[in-house]
């Protein structure tokens, strides 16, 4: 949302919370969907399991991502003063593709150009309540 207003604003930078270290496991939504219906189709009877992409991501390169599939310049400004949050969070998913068959197909610029495209055409056709 920073990134869409900051182009709809003409501004050149993008100030954001932190030190940019903190890591993520990143899931692109359909790929979550995708892992309840293996979950549904599967006769597994599995205790709770993570799902994830397996791939952890700093907040940082998730910034300058973001940056490179908007295509736009802009300065990341990080504000120190702000919290980071919480450190790390990486799922263990080692159990998931063995129990459900699941594994994560998006990867981070393909799901980031989905979500910013529907992101965009959502606004514009007010699509949220």
């Amino acid at each position: 949302m920073r990134f869409y207003e900051a182009v709809k604003e003409s501004r050149k930078e993008v100030v954001l919370w932190g030190t940019g270290t903190p890591t993520r496991d990143l899931l692109y939504v359909e790929d979550a969907a995708n892992s309840l219906i293996c979950a549904l189709k599967s006769e597994s009877n599995a205790s709770p399991i993570n799902i994830g992409s397996e791939k952890e991501v700093s907040i940082k390169e998730l910034a300058e991502t973001i940056r490179k599939v908007i295509g736009e310049d802009f300065e990341l400004k990080w504000d120190t003063t702000k919290p980071d949050g919480q450190p790390r969070r990486m799922l263990d998913t080692s159990r998931v593709e063995k129990e459900i068959g699941f594994k994560a197909e998006v990867g981070l610029n393909e799901g980031l150009k989905k979500t910013i495209e529907w992101y965009k055409k959502s606004l514009s056709s007010n699509d949220f309540c």
